[in-house]
């Protein structure tokens, strides 16, 4: 009887020690799962709109000189340069849009377009690269659509033809 009745107090014993062990409130409990969101949160980020980066003199000086050289006008200010960069920039990185064709002049945000282009969807999506580009107030599309010129296959050049009777 003694030793039924020693069994019994350690099967109380530990009975209470494993309620007491799921009693306990556990102050870990979802830790990991608000540091995870937190990795979540971090990793990836809301989108902000993007700062325009540091423009500097030197950068629109030199932004100046191409276009002087493409005779194309910028105004005084960083803006008008920077926006400059920026059409050039998408123009040139746009293969609908011959960017080597095209005038861009920039003053006072306002922008022009002059050249030539090959296709009225060039003419179009020149234009809408200019109108979409941060900071541009107006576009003014002036651009000429002339049509590549065909060039004859049937024609050789350095042959003659003979005429016999």
């Amino acid at each position: 009887m003694r030793k039924n009745a020693g069994l019994l107090s350690v099967i109380v014993l530990l009975s209470m020690a494993f309620a007491a062990c799921n009693t306990e409130t556990n102050t870990n409990s979802g830790a990991n799962a608000n540091s995870n969101a937190n990795l979540r949160a971090a990793a990836t980020p809301a989108a902000t709109p993007t700062a325009t980066p540091k423009y500097s003199e030197e950068q629109a000086r030199e932004e100046r000189e191409k276009a002087k050289a493409n005779k194309e006008t910028i105004g005084q200010s960083l803006e008008d340069a920077w926006i400059h960069t920026k059409i050039v920039a998408k123009l040139i990185g746009n293969t609908a849009t011959p960017e080597r064709k095209i005038n861009v002049d920039v003053v006072e945000a306002a922008v022009t377009l002059r050249g030539q282009v090959d296709t009225a969807e060039a003419k179009a999506e020149a234009e809408r690269i200019a109108k979409e580009t941060d900071g541009v107030k107006k576009v003014t599309n002036q651009l000429k659509v002339v049509a590549a010129k065909p060039t004859n296959p049937s024609t050789k050049t350095g042959t003659t033809k003979s005429k016999t009777p």
